[in-house]
């Protein structure tokens, strides 16, 4: 097909449309969404807890996180609680539950399965391209992008072409032109993540909002051994899993 890059180990395409194309035909899928979904997921499944991606905070969230016995991510607003905003996860309990509503990251996550599909971000960069070749050499990147305000169009976002390029730096096998690219926009702001993110569309926008801090946190690069994959619909830690004998067969 012309737009699956099939003809390459490494692959790299937008938001649904991304999942779409080259979840079916790949061995492993890495959703990025770097500005906050998966730089949460990493905070919070890196200190044992577990995360139930969802895709809308509506009155259904709420029901979904009653029946599974878990948290529901309060509004990043709401202080002193837990939320999508990474540094509430800070503090977060092992074997915590909690279900982080979010219509990028989340939705994507759950729209890649059946594919084994992780949470990447810069901050567990190594950690999850050297869980995805292990599961496989065929692996997807899938930047997450935001969402324009007026019509809810895809926007692609500096920090997540970034974020799979990290990513992609790690692995081996051939490269698509599409995955070539975010590599290289990695490796032109690889030294000065920090500065890159704080003054990029996303990181101002949560900046001007008061979550500067989060946009620290997310800045972080490879600093997290957590490789969070999804299984029966929740990120655990790979390694956790591996552990007890459990990795593809769950999912």
């Amino acid at each position: 097909m012309i737009f699956d890059q099939e003809e390459f180990d490494i692959r790299c395409e937008w938001g649904m449309h991304g999942v779409s194309e080259l979840a079916p035909i790949s061995d492993a899928v890495i959703i990025v969404d770097v500005i906050s979904f998966t730089t949460s997921v990493d905070v919070a499944v890196s200190r044992g807890a577990k995360v139930y991606p969802y895709s809308w905070r509506d009155e259904s969230a709420a029901a979904y996180a009653e029946s599974v016995g878990a948290l529901l991510a309060d509004p990043r607003w709401k202080a002193g609680s837990f939320s999508l905003s990474a540094e509430s996860l800070l503090e977060i309990p092992g074997g915590a539950k909690i279900v982080i509503p979010s219509p990028n990251g989340s939705t994507l996550s759950l729209a890649a399965r059946p594919a084994p599909t992780l949470a990447g971000c810069l901050r567990n960069a190594g950690a999850v391209a050297d869980a995805a070749h292990k599961i496989g050499r065929k692996i997807a990147l899938i930047p997450a992008g935001e969402r324009w305000n007026d019509d809810q169009s895809l926007r692609p976002s500096f920090e997540d072409l970034v974020g799979a390029g990290a990513i992609i730096s790690h692995l081996p096998g051939s490269r698509s032109p599409e995955a070539q690219v975010a590599a290289a926009a990695f490796e032109a702001v690889r030294t000065d993540l920090e500065q890159a993110l704080l003054h990029c569309p996303s990181g101002k926008e949560l900046i001007e909002r008061g979550y500067g801090n989060d946009v620290l946190l997310a800045s972080k690069l490879n600093i997290s051994g957590c490789a969070p994959i999804l299984v029966d619909g929740v990120y655990y830690d790979r390694a956790v899993l591996k552990g007890k004998g459990c990795i593809r067969p769950c999912r």
